[in-house]
């Protein structure tokens, strides 16, 4: 919180009558004040606000971009179609694993977003084909623009800096994830429908005798009455659409890369049921792989090469 003053504002004269030592405290921000957001010889860039002798803005896009880049992975992601379970046996030790199958099918690099023209970097990736006269010509001109074929599945990976950007039209296989790595999975959940209270909450129900009829699963009242407001308030667990969302697993280890068969398989189990879209990226809670020390132009040189 800002220090309070000795005199109130109404007492202060105006401002060019102030000394410099008060001036600080009844500047004001914008344009006409001295304020900019970026060179003075070009246009104001909302994305780069920096302006010399003025604290620089915590609220601002570039301040937010600042915060983000510690969190923001230092490469693109891939996607994937998830094919089912199954387990991993250890004849040595006799541990038996279950891993998630998910398979990389046709996955290119479609274009980019970059921090001068959009305010952020991102890729975005492909996966899937598609009929051209099942897409829509907005959509068709873009994918034409770029030399890309078609793609069913279309999605945006945020990346920290102009290094992840990969160029556009470049595959992407199962070889860009290092077996023994750990990675972030995203997909939606099963969807259930409309569900009822105890299902999608868990609630006990009602008793099963002593005056009940025909509600032993319904929820009960929803709201108190004169003393709470004679209304349901903001946020109670009724019945409604259940599942469908995305979900996130962190941390998923990559335990077999086939890079011939397209596949993946994952260490555990992963949201969402079988031929559903998978986002797969480096792992933020864990240390990025060994590839990314040095070794991700001979990555992408391999990637290419098998493209």
């Amino acid at each position: 919180m800002a220090p309070k003053l000795a005199v109130s504002w109404a007492q202060l004269p105006p401002s060019f009558l102030l000394p410099d030592t008060l001036l600080p405290l009844v500047a004001r921000r914008g344009v006409k004040y001295g304020w900019s957001t970026a060179d003075r010889r070009r246009k104001p860039n909302r994305f780069n606000q920096v302006t010399a002798g003025l604290p620089q803005l915590t609220q601002s896009p570039a301040a937010a971009l600042e915060r983000k880049a510690k969190t923001l992975p230092l490469r693109t992601g891939a996607l994937a179609i998830k094919k089912g379970m199954t387990a991993i046996y250890d004849p040595e030790t006799g541990i038996r694993t279950p891993a998630t199958v998910v398979q990389m099918d046709r996955v290119q690099v479609v274009s980019h977003k970059t921090r001068e023209k959009n305010g952020y970097f991102a890729v975005q990736m492909g996966a899937g084909w598609k009929h051209f006269d099942n897409v829509p010509r907005p959509l068709l001109g873009h994918f034409t623009g770029n030399g890309v074929s078609p793609k069913r599945h279309v999605v945006e990976f945020r990346v920290k800096d102009e290094s992840g950007l990969l160029k556009i039209g470049q595959a992407v296989g199962p070889e860009w994830f290092l077996e023994g790595q750990f990675v972030d999975t995203r997909s939606n959940c099963r969807g259930m429908g409309f569900e009822g209270g105890m299902k999608r909450h868990g609630f006990k129900g009602q008793p099963a005798s002593h005056g009940n009829s025909l509600a032993h699963r319904l929820m009960g009242s929803s709201g108190p009455s004169q003393g709470g407001g004679s209304r349901v308030h903001p946020g109670k667990k009724m019945p409604g659409n259940m599942g469908g969302q995305q979900v996130t697993v962190q941390a998923v280890k990559v335990l077999k890369v086939d890079a011939e068969k397209g596949i993946l398989v994952l260490n555990g189990c992963i949201a969402g049921p079988k031929g559903c879209v998978v986002k797969i990226q480096d792992s933020l809670k864990k240390p990025w792989p060994v590839v990314l020390e040095g070794q991700l132009e001979e990555v992408k040189e391999a990637v290419q090469a098998t493209a």
